[in-house]
């Protein structure tokens, strides 16, 4: 989305604008309503047509980011169709998600400085788990949550989000755990960060169990807190992960959520078990159309935390058909539906460790050992010891081993490097051992030291990424690579997948 080029991140905004402070009067008007989306596709369809010819980046990768931003203006129209939203959701979601994520990419003089100084732009968002608590126990838990006191204090929390802002001029925090909702220091919670911080918007990955009508309406009144609700499928295979009855819950929070005008989404989790069935149209129903779902992240499982297997990972051919999948139900749908693998084209490939060009991000735990990814379970500095020495965010940022993941993420875009493929703790996991034999940072559990310590999963994570090489290189080469587009400048179709 930030690669748009300016004609389309224009016509975005313009749009968006438009529609967000419509007013329930224009936005009830039907063909009033669609004659603004289709002026705004127009437009960046004329843009894409523009970039074809200047564009550094590869002619697919252009298509992608186009369709996902049509995908984000269609889904701004369907919220307000029907008024779904409180007024405090309309006015963040265009103020700071639209204009100030999107368009402007954060606080400019804020980037600018930290460009002056560091030559590259900062992370454009920070990931704080802030607390390991739980009340579910799934199984295979990336953060192995449970009933636990580990936590960051609430100072803590408050100045990572403030240091963000101030020095990198970020706007938008991902909230995760445990469960977020569980978490309490000095009897405050994460609607109260997000209550303090109202210039920012708060993503918060959640089960959705301890979502009550009280608790609704209050995200409601705040409008910059928006939850995605995790789920694994339909019932059997959501309550087989996280419990009997959790699946009757987390839709009972759905509803509540959608009945009090609260922007949310859905967190999905692929695996070899359940890729055909969250991606079918019946689910997709379900999530976007029945329940009323704006958004939908993708997370396929990682093999780490716990109880980590390699049995669970989507196989290279089910990987390849949710590519096609995912990106044939944004395209025909307009539903906002990322996947935080197979569409690196969105992002430049991967953006773990506050990556070089801008948009990356760092992450941090309940313990306060920050991670260059949540699914990257390997830490150099605790941000307790970074504050009790005077340091502050950007003294992390530059660690040595970000640093060098940002070096190989740098090399791999020059190499011209498979962005169907852009993970290095799954995708690459052998530059991946190189870097942490390099710089020896401290696993942040038992389960990431004996998953470093594992021969057969350093060897079952590198045949993995040589079989996945060889199952998406043709289509990232003839796809992507190749202009292979229509005279007259139309978005390419879909390659057959076998």
């Amino acid at each position: 989305m930030s690669m748009m080029s300016p004609i389309q991140k224009t016509a975005l905004n313009v749009g968006t604008e438009v529609l967000v402070h419509a007013g329930p009067s224009l936005a009830q008007i039907r063909p009033i309503r669609q004659a603004i989306v289709r002026r705004v596709e127009s437009a960046m369809l004329g843009g894409l047509k523009r970039a074809r010819a200047t564009s550094q980046y590869p002619p697919g990768v252009d298509d992608d980011r186009t369709l996902m931003g049509m995908a984000l203006l269609h889904t701004v129209e369907r919220a307000l169709t029907d008024q779904r939203l409180s007024p405090a959701t309309r006015r963040c979601l265009f103020k700071i998600t639209i204009q100030k994520l999107l368009i402007e990419q954060g606080d400019r003089a804020t980037v600018a400085r930290f460009n002056a100084q560091y030559g590259v732009n900062p992370p454009g968002l920070l990931l704080i788990s802030p607390g390991k608590a739980c009340n579910l126990r799934c199984t295979g838990c990336y953060a192995d949550a449970g009933p636990t006191a580990e936590k960051l204090d609430w100072a803590t929390f408050d100045r990572l989000v403030t240091e963000a802002k101030t020095l990198w001029g970020a706007r938008f925090f991902a909230i995760s755990g445990g469960e977020p909702l569980a978490y309490r220091s000095e009897g405050k919670g994460v609607l109260d960060m997000a209550e303090k911080h109202p210039d920012c918007f708060f993503l918060m990955y959640t089960n959705g169990t301890l979502i009550d009508d009280k608790l609704a309406a209050s995200l409601a009144r705040l409008g910059n807190l928006t939850p995605a609700i995790s789920l694994e499928g339909w019932r059997e295979r959501t309550d087989a992960r996280r419990g009997p009855g959790v699946f009757q819950k987390a839709s009972a929070a759905m509803s509540r959520l959608r009945a009090a005008g609260v922007l949310f989404g859905v967190s999905l989790t692929p695996t070899r078990d359940n890729a055909e069935e969250i991606l079918s149209d019946e689910f997709v129903d379900f999530c976007f159309e029945q329940q009323g779902a704006l958004y939908g992240f993708m997370f396929q499982y990682m093999p780490i935390g716990r109880s980590f297997t390699l049995d669970l990972m989507p196989t290279p051919e089910q990987r390849l058909w949710m590519w096609r999948r995912s990106w044939e139900i944004i395209r025909e749908r307009q539903i906002f539906l990322a996947d935080f693998w197979n569409h690196g084209t969105l992002s430049e490939g991967c953006i773990s460790a506050g990556r070089a060009n801008g948009g990356g991000y760092l992450s941090v735990d309940w313990n306060g050992a920050v991670s260059p990814c949540v699914f990257m379970p390997y830490s150099p500095v605790n941000i307790n010891d970074v504050y009790a020495q005077g340091k502050m965010l950007n003294d992390v940022w530059a660690d040595p081993f970000f640093a060098g993941i940002r070096n190989w993420q740098q090399s791999y875009q020059q190499d011209k490097g498979n962005w169907l493929m852009p993970c290095p703790m799954r995708d690459h996991h052998a530059d991946l051992r190189r870097l942490l034999a390099e710089h020896e940072p401290e696993p942040t559990d038992a389960n990431a030291r004996a998953a470093l310590l594992d021969a057969e999963y350093a060897r079952g994570l590198a045949e993995y990424d040589a079989a996945y090489q060889a199952t998406s290189g043709p289509v990232w080469e003839k796809h992507y690579l190749r202009p292979g587009v229509s005279s007259d400048g139309d978005i390419r179709p879909l390659p057959e997948i076998q």
